[in-house]
């Protein structure tokens, strides 16, 4: 199983939203999008969009305020 990777450390929304929804264009059914970044509203609102993107949400970390969701299409 391929991964798709977005960083997005350092932007703020809608960025990684945006990123989010290229990156979930591009991969096929079943990949696994990780997406990384450090703006707190954003790890909110991309969990909340999985599931209106029609895919699901796999896993969510945090550490050191870099945080880590991964999102299969």
């Amino acid at each position: 199983m391929t991964e798709l990777k977005i960083d997005v450390t350092g932007e703020t929304c809608p960025v990684p939203l945006v990123e989010l929804r290229k990156a979930l264009r591009k991969a096929s059914p079943g990949e696994i999008v990780e997406v990384v970044g450090t703006h707190p509203a954003s790890k909110k609102e991309i969990p909340m969009a999985v599931e209106a993107l029609g895919s699901e949400l796999v896993d969510v970390d945090e550490k050191d305020g870099v945080w880590k969701i991964k999102i299969r299409k």
